[in-house]
């Protein structure tokens, strides 16, 4: 991609968007349209370098704007959240078909050169992921397909959408499977959160509390491998410089129970909690790690970055936003 080139990125203002917004300002891109549903204010974050547009991208004449004279898309855009939200909103999810079959057309009609697809690792087939002891999910356990219903079924047809627009119209376009992905700067409560953050709340409200307990959805031996954000960022744009055709693993290989990620953040925070097991909660599968092995034969790399680092920077900003909330709650009580 040239400085000049005009980048459209959908989902900016959610939180993986939002750091790719960041992270192309950084290396000196001039021309980035970043669109989202929620109004501006709402935004994880905001850069008025960039041009931030407001648009419902499940309608196709918002896609054909958003669009409008972009070489390269980087189609991020959907309705979507942690296990909490995707087992509980499952036609929600499947909408966000809408939103890739229309960027898709408006791509091929606008002429776009290069289009990237965020798909998710929930794809792969749930007989696949029965056991905590998982063997790495590979690019082709995504067939026969069984995917997580809702959610992962609209990331597989979508996948096969990009493909054929490739195939059918030349439409050059890369497909990332993202692993769990989790930082800064994204959502910790509400019920869209996933398990790093909001494990990193659950800890910061027992300190603040007193409460010294923590509820952990499942019994807790359920696994899963967790990519730290900065590493989702270059992986995003190495694969999008390639010439990968094909659908590839995006996340790390370092697996963990969700009883260790509890055990990382409380070393963190430096304490230990009694832990209170809730059965009747969403899970998911049992397990879930990446195969990596594809991605470095095609990019000589993979995501490294190792659990508890990211942690610790992702627990000190969901510390520091919620003692800033709390702040503000006292403030205006006055």
């Amino acid at each position: 991609m040239d400085k000049d080139d005009l980048i459209v990125l959908t989902g900016g203002g959610g939180f993986i968007g939002g750091h790719l917004v960041a992270d192309l300002l950084r290396q000196g891109y001039t021309r980035i349209r970043s669109v989202d549903i929620k109004p501006v204010d709402d935004w994880y974050q905001v850069f008025p370098e960039a041009e931030n547009l407001q648009l419902d991208l499940r309608e196709k004449d918002a896609c054909y704007q958003a669009v409008r004279g972009a070489r390269f898309i980087f189609n991020l855009a959907a309705d979507m959240g942690g296990m909490g939200f995707i087992e509980t909103h499952k036609a929600d999810c499947m909408l966000s078909v809408m939103i890739n079959t229309n960027m898709l057309l408006a791509a091929r009609d606008h002429k776009a050169e290069r289009f990237f697809y965020a798909s998710s690792a929930c794809v792969y087939a749930a007989d696949k992921q029965t056991s905590p002891d998982v063997l790495p999910l590979k690019e082709s356990d995504a067939y026969p397909a069984m995917p997580e219903d809702g959610y992962g079924w609209e990331k597989l047809f979508s996948e096969r959408m990009c493909h054929h627009f490739y195939e059918d119209y030349g439409l050059a376009t890369r497909v990332a499977r993202y692993h769990n992905v989790y930082g800064p700067h994204g959502t910790y409560d509400g019920g869209r959160e996933k398990a790093p953050a909001a494990i990193c709340r659950k800890v910061i409200t027992a300190l603040m509390t007193g409460e010294r307990e923590i509820e952990i959805w499942g019994d807790g031996e359920q696994t899963r491998s967790f990519m730290y954000i900065d590493d989702c960022l270059y992986g995003t744009q190495a694969l999008m410089a390639s010439d990968v055709l094909e659908p590839i693993n995006l996340g790390s290989d370092e697996l963990v129970t969700i009883n260790g990620l509890v055990d990382i953040v409380e070393g963190i925070a430096g304490i230990k909690l009694k832990r209170r097991f809730n059965l009747d909660t969403p899970r998911g599968v049992r397990g879930r790690n990446s195969d990596n092995t594809l991605i470095k034969q095609k990019l000589g790399w993979a995501p490294s970055i190792p659990l508890r680092a990211g942690m610790q920077k992702t627990y000190r900003w969901i510390h520091e936003e919620m003692h800033k909330r709390a702040g503000e709650r006292r403030r205006a009580y006055r």
